[in-house]
């Protein structure tokens, strides 16, 4: 045998040898490894292949993964991990099989799971490979699993939190509703003549409900749901018990006693969405969640924990708990609201669009906060989408929240630009300015616009003058005399321009649109509040405090928990100026010439400004859409302050006083 042929023998050994030593080394660790990852991923498909054909007898593939996919998803097992530790030493190369111990740890939807468990490998030697398959067994899954068990879920809804006033009174609770539904195999034929009634007696279409009807899991003698509908429809219960076929049942519902009194401050609650469960952990098809509001607001709080358990349901009818979570109901909120009061104001605007608060001016207790016009949350819930559609084209804007927006405040801006005009020393109480006309304007480079105030007395005015009269070219000549730069400066003490520290989010007031105050126009009119300065309602009422604390203003709070008479703005103002404009502010009231006489009473004496706001005016002489305004407050007991604006009064200012002298009236009956 030559040399060459020796050594091609030799390497063609080697290379067999070699091939028999790598398939010799692929050991279970290695293997396992492999199936450990796919487990990790629930890559059941994966798992399945990897499994001795003995395992595989015991379920087919399909069935394997769709029934553990639909175990693990419906668990909402997370965080799955499997540990085991690599032998140091190979496998022995004559064994058949091996052991692998492993730990199993997840979160479920009822808590974390862990057990221990071991793997039996199988070695396959295969055309001079050598391999190694997993004896899977149910155990895998959960520890003690047998074939024959089956995985069972007990899920313990929890109570949503109720939202209550400063009474304990409800504003949100849990209550009940109407729950419509058809059974299809008892029409008898009377199917189309059923479901119209149905639909114009409930406002929906026949398309909805015939969607109801053919959905998959419907069995003739099922009850298929159609529409909820507020417990306080019993007519309409009525007339659907009469239809064949229909049936009425008494479901869990959340009900809004106050209706559209509160409905801009609750809010209300509505079956979560697909973008709801993408948005936000723990929800599933049918739960509720806080759609506006306070219910929005507190969501997390109010909502709870579900109690969940998971067990395998044995053959016999036992059953052995794997994992268990208690439930943990929501918590309720209390407000500082007045649910009386609170209605009260509501029915004052009749209808009439704007806003109210009412406040504990030395607590900062917020005891009412009104949006009107509204929406019944207790009907809102249920309404179609076109239902809705109409109530969102409604001119009146029954779905925007006003006490969440600033507004143009007209003359209750007063009082901070005679503050602000005192601090500077710009002003004194006694200083007079001689104006001789209803119109005024600085001088030609106005062109042609004025100043225009309601009265001319005839004779020079001083600041309690102003007051009394609501005249607005004296503040307008105060702003000019304060100057931009440090009447922007007075009016970020008060607040403006900054965020509101209060539990509801509300918009800023500002003082110009771009937070200056270029031209003399534009600094004039924001001196009796028209120009571009535009005022929160919560933010007005929080204002006028300063003229009942000592020249502090108080924080608003609307959580009964938040701690009293927080100092929000401290000595934004002096004593004196204090004394100056409370004594100014009870005059407008008093005085048989002033603005808010209407509201004088004997037993009652308040204190305040009216105002009227233009809107939506672009030239002078244009006719504006006019908002009247009115702050008031009690200057004996000290105990209740309302800021309140109304819409399109054109005119009509005295109806705003008026309602908030039998607010008062009431509060104090």
């Amino acid at each position: 045998m030559n040399y060459k042929r020796l050594l091609l023998l030799f390497c063609l050994f080697f290379l067999i040898i070699l091939a028999g030593c790598k398939s010799d080394d692929v050991q279970p660790s290695d293997v396992f490894t492999n199936y450990v990852k796919y487990w990790s991923n629930q890559n059941f498909a994966k798992m399945y292949e990897m499994h001795t054909p003995e395992a595989k007898k015991l379920m087919k593939k399909n069935e394997f993964v769709e029934r553990y996919k639909k175990v693990y998803g419906d668990l909402e097992v997370s965080d799955l991990k499997i540990n085991f530790e690599k032998p140091k030493d190979k496998v022995d190369p004559d064994a058949k099989s091996a052991t692998i111990p492993f730990k199993v740890t997840m979160n479920t939807l009822a808590g974390p799971v862990e057990f221990k468990e071991k793997a039996k490998l199988i070695k396959v030697e295969k055309k001079d490979k050598v391999t190694w398959q997993v004896n899977w067994n149910t155990g895998f899954i959960f520890a003690g699993m047998e074939p024959e068990d089956r995985v069972g879920l007990n899920i313990t809804k929890a109570a949503r939190g109720e939202i209550l006033d400063r009474n304990g009174n409800g504003l949100a609770i849990n209550g009940g509703a109407y729950e419509v539904g058809i059974v299809p195999g008892q029409m008898e034929g009377k199917d189309a003549e059923i479901k119209s009634q149905v639909a114009s007696i409930l406002g929906i279409s026949v398309d909805s409900i015939d969607k109801a009807l053919n959905a998959s899991w419907v069995q003739p003698d099922y009850f298929v749901p159609i529409k909820k509908i507020p417990n306080t429809q019993t007519d309409i219960v009525t007339q659907l018990e009469s239809i064949p076929a229909v049936t009425v049942n008494k479901v869990e519902s959340r009900v809004y006693p106050l209706g559209e009194a509160a409905a801009h401050l609750i809010g209300y609650v509505d079956e979560v969405t697909a973008e709801d469960i993408k948005k936000n952990k723990g929800y599933a098809p049918g739960d509720i969640i806080g759609k506006r509001g306070l219910e929005q607001l507190f969501e997390k709080q109010l909502k709870g924990e579900n109690g969940a358990s998971i067990y395998l349901k044995k053959p016999d009818g036992t059953t052995v708990t794997i994992a268990e979570k208690p439930v943990k109901n929501g918590e309720n909120i209390q407000l500082t609201i007045d649910s009386t009061l609170q209605q009260e104001i509501m029915e004052k605007f009749n209808g009439k669009a704007g806003t109210a608060v009412a406040m504990n001016p030395k607590t900062g207790e917020m005891l009412a906060m009104v949006s009107s016009p509204s929406f019944n949350p207790n009907e809102y819930m249920y309404l179609s989408a076109g239902q809705r559609k109409i109530i969102e084209e409604n001119p009146l804007q029954p779905l925007l929240n006003r006490f969440v927006y600033p507004q143009t405040p007209g003359s209750v801006m007063k009082p901070f630009t005679a503050a602000i005009g005192l601090e500077t020393k710009k002003i004194t109480p006694e200083q007079t300015r001689n104006i001789k006309s209803k119109q005024w304007q600085k001088d030609s480079s106005w062109g042609g616009y004025f100043v225009t105030r309601v009265t001319d007395p005839g004779k020079p005015v001083n600041l309690k003058d102003a007051f009394v009269l609501s005249d607005n070219i004296y503040f307008a000549q105060t702003a000019l005399d304060i100057g931009a730069d440090s009447f922007i400066n007075g009016l970020k003490k008060f607040g403006f321009a900054e965020e509101i520290p209060f539990t509801y989010p509300l918009k800023a007031s500002q003082i110009s649109n771009d937070g200056k105050l270029n031209g003399d126009v534009l600094l004039a009119d924001s001196g009796y509040g028209q120009g571009e300065v535009q005022i929160n309602v919560v933010h007005l009422a929080a204002g006028y405090t300063a003229f009942i604390n000592n020249g502090s203003m108080i924080k608003p709070i609307l959580l009964n928990e938040e701690k009293h008479s927080q100092i929000w703005k401290k000595s934004v103002i002096s004593t004196n100026t204090v004394k100056t404009i409370a004594e100014d502010l009870r005059e407008v009231v008093a005085n048989s010439r002033g603005t808010g006489h209407l509201a004088n009473m004997d037993n009652l004496p308040l204190a305040g400004k009216t105002g009227t706001a233009e809107v939506g005016k672009t030239t002078q002489g244009e006719q504006a859409e006019e908002n009247g305004w009115f702050v008031a407050y009690n200057t004996d007991s000290q105990d209740l302050l309302v800021a309140i604006m109304m819409e399109s009064i054109q005119g009509e200012g005295k109806i705003v006083v008026n309602a908030v002298k039998e607010i008062f009236e009431s509060y104090k009956k």
